[in-house]
């Protein structure tokens, strides 16, 4: 080894680099040999359509677990672009790993830049997930929703003063609209926590779809309101408005709602028991509603959108989809190769 060393003039370094290189690669490769997440051959013309987009977010670092996502996003009067997400790291408990509601300008809807931020400790709470935000159509002011376990107890919805300005968001005035029902009987079954609050006003009325945790199972919920601030259930308090089933199993939650005129796209996204990991393997589809509460499945046999740049995790969550100047403009939390998540922005046209 002495003579290999000064004749050849080859390191340890390199040596180890040598033999070591091919274990590295593959241990870095995927030992799940299930089933994977795929579209259905009646669905890959659509599913083509999420091939191409823009980054309009990164994590705050290239490495796995650490993801930006869940975006919300709102197109003011003037044309200008406002989105709120949630950024995500590994360096606290999982199910409690959002630490901060992030607040982006854009002017054309493509390229943002952070107007302001709210840190859990700003409030404080134990952690963050999907925000939910609109325009009031009365009075033009934002309204902003959250989710998180409220005074360390139940996942709950909760909502700060309504502002003129988003940078004004003031973390002290969080406050509860939506939490789970108390127990009606000791063998109750009810839903224990919500979660994850997609909101729209149509019909004279606000709407909230919401995750619903009953019986160790994600359910999509429905709510509506006159103000935005007090909310009833529409229905019995327990009854989802989607079933698992087909490729859904596992897990179904709400993604985004688009008024069409003569009814709703509505954008679901879930998981199937056989999948890697399905608490966080979520591939999103499409059902209809013409009342937003009926509502039917159109992509029974598969997803309709997956990323297209996988690891072990296809996900493609937290959606926002909304009409932009004739296209069809989706925001979307995808994974990446590294299992880290990024926001990206598909422009669909309508054909």
């Amino acid at each position: 080894m002495k003579l290999l060393f000064k004749k050849d003039v080859v390191s340890l370094r390199s040596i180890l680099f040598y033999f070591w290189l091919p274990f590295m690669l593959y241990s870095q490769q995927s030992a799940w040999d299930g089933p994977v997440p795929g579209i259905a051959p009646s669905l890959e013309k659509i599913a083509e359509k999420f091939s191409e987009y823009s980054v309009v977010l990164e994590p705050d670092k290239n490495a796995a677990e650490w993801w930006a996502g869940a975006p919300t996003v709102v197109r003011g009067k003037n044309g200008d672009f406002w989105m709120a997400c949630r950024m995500r790291s590994p360096e606290h408990p999982r199910g409690l790993r959002g630490y901060e509601l992030r607040i982006l300008y854009s002017s054309d809807g493509v390229v943002f830049e952070q107007v302001h931020r709210i840190h859990r400790q700003d409030i404080p709470i134990p952690g963050f997930e999907r925000p939910a935000m609109l325009i009031d159509a009365q009075n033009g002011l934002f309204k902003f929703y959250f989710c998180g376990p409220w005074n360390a107890g139940p996942w709950s919805i909760m909502k700060f003063d309504d502002v003129d300005d988003l940078q004004k968001i003031d973390p002290k005035t969080a406050h509860v609209v939506i939490q789970a029902p108390k127990k009606r009987y000791e063998r109750d079954v009810s839903v224990i926590e919500y979660k994850d609050p997609f909101i729209l006003y149509t019909q004279e009325k606000y709407h909230c779809f919401v995750t619903g945790y009953i019986r160790r199972n994600e359910r999509i919920f429905h709510f509506d309101s006159d103000d935005g601030e007090k909310w009833s259930p529409v229905g019995d308090i327990n009854q989802p408005v989607m079933d698992l089933q087909n490729w859904h199993n596992f897990f179904i939650r709400p993604a985004s709602v688009v008024p069409l005129g003569i009814g709703y796209l509505f954008v679901y996204e879930g998981s199937s028991t056989q999948w890697y990991d399905p608490v966080y393997n979520l591939g999103t589809g499409f059902g209809f509603t013409f009342d937003l509460h009926t509502i039917v499945d159109l992509t029974v046999d598969s997803p309709i959108a997956l990323s297209s740049t996988p690891s072990d995790f296809y996900t493609f969550r937290y959606s926002h989809w909304m009409l932009v100047d004739g296209e069809l403009w989706v925001y979307a939390e995808v994974a990446r190769p590294n299992n880290s998540h990024e926001i990206r922005l598909y422009r669909l046209k309508l054909q």
